[in-house]
C-alpha cells in the first residue's frame, strides 16, 4: 500500500463540502424563485420560503467563504515563475507529453481558481446581502441586481470546470476532500516543491 501524506486538515474539507453543498442550494433555489419554476416551489414548500432559504444559506457560503482565506489566501497570492509557466503549459492537461514545473501545495490553476472564487463570492455575497436588507434604495438594488447576476453566470461556468477537472480530469485529486490525504507517489509527481518542503 502507497505511503499517505496529509495535505489537506479536516477543517478544510469540512468548510469545503458546507461551500459546496451551500453554493448548490442557492444554484436552486434561486432559478427557483427566480423563474417561478413551480417543480422547485414545492420542494421548499412556497416562494416565500425558498427566497428564505437563499438568503440564509447566502450567509453560510458567505462564512464558508470568509473562513477559507485562512487555508488558501496567502499561498494564492504568491506566483513564481514556474507557476506562470505551468499557466502557460496548460497545467499539462492537454498533453501527457508536456513537463510542467513543480508545484507547490496548490498548483498554479488552484491558486488562479482560488482568486477567482473569493472575488466572485465577495461580490455575489455583498450584492446578495444589499438585494435582502436594502430593498428601498433603487439605485444600490440594479447595481446589486447586475452583480449578483453577473457573479452568479461566471461562478457557474468555474464550479462545474473546477469539478472536472477535481476528478475525470486529474484522477487522485477527489479523495483529497474526502479523506484529506493522497498517496506520496501521487504528491511528488504534481506537488513536488510542497512534498520537499514538508521533508517527506
Amino acid at each position: 500500500m502507497n505511503n499517505m501524506i496529509r495535505k489537506t486538515s479536516p477543517f478544510e474539507i469540512l468548510n469545503h463540502w458546507v461551500m459546496a453543498i451551500s453554493f448548490f442550494i442557492l444554484v436552486i433555489s434561486g432559478f427557483g424563485f427566480l423563474f417561478k419554476i413551480e417543480m422547485m416551489n414545492s420542494i421548499f414548500g412556497s416562494f416565500h420560503q425558498m427566497r428564505v432559504i437563499h438568503n440564509w444559506t447566502g450567509v453560510v457560503f458567505s462564512a464558508s467563504l470568509f473562513f477559507s482565506i485562512f487555508s488558501y489566501l496567502m499561498e494564492s497570492l504568491i506566483f513564481t515563475g514556474e507557476d506562470i509557466i505551468w499557466l502557460l503549459k496548460g497545467g499539462g492537461y492537454f498533453s501527457k507529453r508536456i513537463t510542467v514545473p513543480p508545484q507547490g501545495r496548490l498548483n498554479a490553476g488552484q491558486k488562479g481558481y482560488y482568486l477567482f472564487l473569493l472575488l466572485t463570492g465577495i461580490a455575489i455575497s455583498a450584492s446578495g446581502l444589499i438585494i435582502w436588507l436594502m430593498p428601498g434604495v433603487r439605485k444600490w438594488i440594479l447595481l446589486s441586481h447586475l452583480i449578483h447576476n453577473i457573479s452568479f453566470d461566471l461562478l457557474l461556468i468555474a464550479v462545474p470546470s473546477h469539478i472536472y477537472l477535481a476528478t475525470l480530469a486529474n484522477p487522485g485529486t477527489f479523495r483529497i476532500m474526502v479523506y484529506g490525504t493522497v498517496p506520496l507517489e501521487w504528491a511528488k509527481k504534481r506537488h513536488a516543491k510542497w512534498v520537499q518542503k514538508m521533508g517527506v
